[in-house]
């Protein structure tokens, strides 16, 4: 007989039982995607206002991250080969997870291993990015020579907390790549849900760049 009331809650979740036939990994991830999603959304919108609202003027984005490579700057074109880089990790990480079910090990850990390179690239062109602008620039979160002081805050604040989420993303993809590649899902089951999951989280900061990219730097 199945226990009833208090002892009965306590039984369920005490056995980990699925709710409406999702495992509760999966459940957590989409309730800290959600919660995250504010986050980001309040940032966007905060940074909408500021610019909206400042009586200073806004730098240029297509002039304040343009690349000269011995010629003419060319707007925007480091930023365009990161999107382009985190737009092809996401199609690397759908295939991981399309293998991880097919329980295709080594393909699996090869395309996470693929995903978490490409994020680093990510990464390390931001911290260039970052550079750039503090030492060349001298742009600061309190000051900006270009025009208008929020647009250090703005920047810092919004890329700094996006790309804290894709380095902390590498850092997870390793984790179960690693695990991947060892057998330590398999012997727990063959169970490659948790691929799935670094999946859901890889495509939302994917996801979120876009915005950041529409925003920030096309507006």
């Amino acid at each position: 007989m199945e226990p009833s009331g208090t002892q009965g809650v306590v039984s369920d979740f005490s056995r980990d039982k699925q709710v409406f036939g999702m495992p509760w990994g999966k459940a957590m991830m989409w309730i800290f995607l959600l919660s995250d999603t504010f986050i980001f959304s309040c940032f966007l919108v905060s940074y909408m206002t500021v610019r909206i609202g400042t009586t200073d003027p806004w730098p240029v984005p297509s002039e304040v991250f343009a690349l000269s490579f011995g010629g003419d700057p060319i707007p925007l074109i480091l930023i365009a080969i990161m999107t382009f880089i985190l737009i092809t990790s996401s199609g690397t990480m759908a295939m991981a997870v399309n293998m991880g079910y097919r329980k295709d090990r080594n393909k699996t850990f090869w395309l996470m291993a693929a995903t978490a390179l490409l994020g680093a690239s990510f990464v390390g062109m931001q911290a260039f990015e970052w550079t750039k602008l503090i030492v060349d620039e001298g742009v600061r979160p309190w000051s900006n020579p270009m025009g208008a002081a929020q647009f250090g805050a703005s920047f810092f604040m919004i890329t700094g907390f996006h790309g804290l989420h894709v380095s902390a993303g590498v850092i997870y993809l390793m984790v179960v790549a690693a695990r991947v590649r060892n057998g330590f899902y398999e012997k727990r089951g063959g169970n490659y849900e948790i691929v799935e999951i670094a999946g859901l989280y890889w495509h939302f900061v994917d996801l979120v760049w876009v915005f950041i990219f529409a925003f920030f730097y096309l507006w």
